[in-house]
């Protein structure tokens, strides 16, 4: 339990910053109405928060929604769809539904605009360096493991060798991946993609105000009760004290940061993260510990905080600049904060 605990620090942090700056003072009595409830999820603590409302039921609802699209996406579910298609690899198509068939279409897009650096089809090389589990059930406080846990470079050429979002085929809503030993991982991308759907879901039964955290992946419903923007604090990487390193101010945005302090472990000091270049097949090097994307897609914001993770601060910039709608903050490993701009009054205080 003590290494779950410890897996989780950083989203409990998360979910108490983003929570202690959303009170509201002298609001009329509809608008002091909230409710707030937790579920576990894709490994992970998730929250909902509305205002405007004490029916649980839309909550209730989104989880739901959280538990079908987990068995749905997941490829650790044997029985969901990326299973199965990871199952029949090189073999024969498999029919998927929908929502599956449009991630995977948006998983291929950003793939396309990240010239590759962003992969679907990353599964096999993520399993090779295990991140999850290893940094799971070490007892160090750093994280320190023995070095026999990191891959021979042979094997991470092998696995990589597989990667290549380009082995998707799709037929009408039949996919299938023509590399048998390819294997899709929709992690990247599945959360932001859930939270979209929450928030259209919301949004049909008229709540005008909330928040969706899905264990870190932030979007917002709408702006607060009282008409203000949302403060949403951006958490200092590898702090544990629960102060962010800088809070934006946003309304029905989405926040999602990539950090290399998520998932990691250490051999003799030396620092490996789950952040995989897709060059190389090792953890991306650079000078950055994290990137934070606002948009008002969470799945964009999913995919595009891992790619301008791996292109580094200037390719990044040129993505970012080249979108629209869509900001980066940047920190690096002098915990310096580097922006795309101006917009959403980002403050250290």
């Amino acid at each position: 339990m003590k290494n779950k605990l410890k897996h989780f620090i950083p989203v409990l942090l998360a979910l108490a910053t983003i929570t202690g700056s959303l009170s509201a003072c002298e609001l009329k009595p509809k608008a002091q109405q909230k409710v707030s409830k937790q579920g576990f999820y894709f490994d992970t603590i998730i929250q909902i928060t509305l205002y405007g409302t004490t029916d649980e039921k839309y909550i209730d609802d989104c989880f739901d929604m959280a538990k079908k699209y987990e068995d749905m996406l997941s490829n650790t579910v044997s029985y969901s769809e990326v299973s199965k298609i990871n199952d029949a690899a090189g073999k024969e198509y498999v029919t998927v539904s929908d929502d599956t068939l449009e991630l995977i279409k948006k998983g291929i897009e950003y793939g396309d605009t990240s010239d590759g650096r962003f992969d679907i089809t990353i599964g096999k090389l993520s399993d090779l360096w295990n991140f999850s589990e290893i940094a799971e059930n070490t007892d160090s406080k750093d994280n320190e493991v023995d070095a026999s846990v990191v891959p021979s470079d042979a094997q991470i050429q092998s696995e990589l060798s597989h990667v290549n979002y380009r082995n998707i085929q799709i037929n009408g809503n039949d996919v299938m991946l023509t590399d048998p030993k390819a294997k899709l991982d929709l992690g990247g991308i599945a959360k932001g993609f859930i939270a979209d759907k929450m928030k259209a879901y919301l949004q049909s039964k008229k709540i005008t105000s909330g928040i969706i955290n899905l264990g870190g992946n932030v979007l917002t419903v709408g702006e607060k009760s009282d008409g203000s923007d949302y403060t949403v604090g951006i958490q200092k990487p590898f702090d544990e004290s629960g102060e962010p390193i800088c809070t934006v101010k946003i309304k029905d945005k989405s926040v999602v940061t990539s950090g290399i302090y998520e998932r990691y472990y250490r051999v003799d000091g030396k620092l490996y993260h789950h952040i995989l270049d897709t060059t190389t097949g090792y953890p991306v090097k650079n000078n950055l510990y994290s990137v934070t994307i606002i948009s008002d897609s969470s799945c964009d914001g999913d995919a595009l905080s891992t790619t301008c993770f791996a292109l580094g601060i200037d390719k990044a910039k040129e993505l970012i600049n080249s979108l629209s709608g869509v900001e980066a903050i940047f920190v690096t490993n002098d915990y310096s904060i580097i922006t795309t701009s101006d917009e959403y009054n980002v403050s250290t205080e």
